[in-house]
């Protein structure tokens, strides 16, 4: 029986990139996006694709509804994966931005998570895969209402699966690094509207620093890899008998791990507070 997985955030990316590869290896891809033109697009392609916004609880609802109706109310594996960010100092960031980031990062996943794993505690299996960050491992400057939302699913994520230990529910967390995406492009408007960067008392750093990295695009990073690398790990979480706890994808991501079991935290924030 051909398999299924839900997979979000698929109008471009790392959720586009898993959507066509699942395909590729016989899975039956539901590849949702929060906006109803993506999922045209998507749906030209073949696709089934639902609408899911994170932020939106009765999109999540009707989402999934419609993923159960196709196939007769089972879900073999979820990949949580839409998200955004909003770069900017912690001390610019309004806690209206905050919250608004965390619906989107956390919140909805959350909410998600907790739907399906009712369906899956009643067909007896499933996979539940998180796309976490490097910045899940270690902190960034500039980066930390993402950071923030990374950090807060790489602990509940560690927590659900102790949880779920006695059920045939796997929990799954993966780690890039530098991906190719558009990530950039997409947390501009969020940056545009939360940051009041002109009247910080960071302003100049702003000049030198993070607006040259938000608009000014340098071409690719020196570790960065495609979205397939992120897909070749999922399809291992999902189709492996024993799926690793996590997947760590690029080169920074295994210099962070290592970084946090070598070294004390002071001598991390010097490397990164250079960085």
């Amino acid at each position: 029986m051909q398999k299924t997985i839900l997979i979000t955030g698929c109008s471009s990316g790392i959720g586009l990139d898993a959507a066509h590869g699942m395909r590729a290896r016989g899975w039956r891809v539901f590849a949702s996006c929060k906006q109803q033109r993506d999922c045209d697009r998507l749906r030209a392609q073949g696709f089934e694709s639902p609408c899911i916004d994170y932020t939106d609880t009765a999109s999540i609802s009707s989402g999934l509804n419609e993923v159960l109706e196709a196939t007769g109310g089972t879900l073999d594996a979820l990949f949580n994966n839409g998200a955004h960010g909003l770069p900017g100092a912690v001390e610019d960031l309004p806690t209206e931005g905050l919250r608004q980031i965390f619906e989107a990062n956390f919140f909805g996943w959350h909410e998600l998570t907790r739907q399906v794993i009712p369906i899956m505690r009643s067909q007896g299996h499933g996979r539940i895969v998180q796309n976490s960050s490097v910045l899940g491992l270690v902190a960034y400057p500039w980066r930390g209402a993402y950071v923030a939302t990374k950090y807060a699913i790489e602990g509940l994520t560690d927590t659900l699966r102790l949880e779920l230990a006695d059920t045939g529910i796997k929990v799954i967390l993966i780690e890039p690094g530098p991906i190719t995406s558009k990530i950039r492009e997409n947390s501009i408007p969020f940056f545009e509207r939360f940051i009041n960067w002109q009247n910080s008392a960071l302003r100049e750093r702003y000049e030198s620093s993070l607006l040259k990295r938000l608009y000014e695009s340098s071409g690719p990073d020196r570790f960065e890899l495609p979205a397939s690398a992120v897909t070749t790990k999922l399809a291992h979480a999902v189709e492996s008998k024993r799926p690793r706890p996590r997947y760590y994808v690029t080169t920074p991501t295994f210099i962070a791990g290592c970084l946090r079991r070598i070294l004390s935290t002071r001598a991390i924030d010097r490397i990164l507070a250079g960085v």
